[in-house]
């Protein structure tokens, strides 16, 4: 068994701790889709929130509060996964990368971001060609078009494709990509 240690602080070493400069806060590493998806997630827990209100303070809910909330997660969702595109942040296998001579795994990585761009392509006329089979669809609880939901789908998925052909030219630049040298990439993250 791990014991826990608690170091000991006195008040005054505590309230010098909030004498220190605030670390430096730098919003360029954020796109527009950060921040779309932020405002999105702040509306579903509105949503959730407002739900949950009615639900258990009030005894009666609004319908039309779950319905939101799914198509603002839905958004969430795939703008997040363009985040994480951008950041190459997906879960990747790279065990290979690490036994296999650099030359292998170059050819490996480039094919890699050659199958992604692909997949996000086709993830995009798949999503068209959805959108063309449902068009004019309500949502159930609410008056608005089911639309708004696929388009955000469609929106990400595009970006989505957008960010792995820039994911890809700039490790064509670097000459190689977060698979091959993960410990290159530790820094940005941090």
């Amino acid at each position: 068994m791990s014991q826990e240690i608690h170091t000991p602080v006195t008040p005054e070493e505590l309230a010098h701790t909030f004498e220190e400069a605030p670390a430096k806060v730098d919003l360029k590493v954020y796109a527009i889709e950060d921040w779309v998806t932020l405002a999105i997630f702040w509306l579903m827990t509105g949503c959730v929130f407002l739900q949950f209100f009615t639900r258990y303070v009030l005894n009666n809910s609004y319908a039309w509060t779950e319905e939101i909330a799914v198509n603002c997660l839905i958004a969430v969702v795939f703008l997040g996964a363009a985040m994480c595109v951008r950041q190459s942040r997906h879960i990747q296998v790279d065990v290979l990368y690490h036994y296999l001579p650099a030359r292998v795994t170059r050819i490996m990585a480039t094919l890699v971001d050659v199958i992604r761009i692909a997949f996000f392509a086709y993830g995009s006329w798949l999503m068209w060609r959805y959108m063309e089979i449902v068009e004019g669809e309500e949502m159930v609880t609410v008056a608005l078009p089911r639309n708004i939901v696929f388009y955000s789908v469609l929106l990400a998925f595009v970006l989505m494709l957008l960010r792995s052909i820039q994911v890809f030219i700039a490790n064509m630049q670097r000459g190689y990509s977060v698979l091959e040298r993960p410990e290159e990439f530790q820094n940005a993250e941090d």
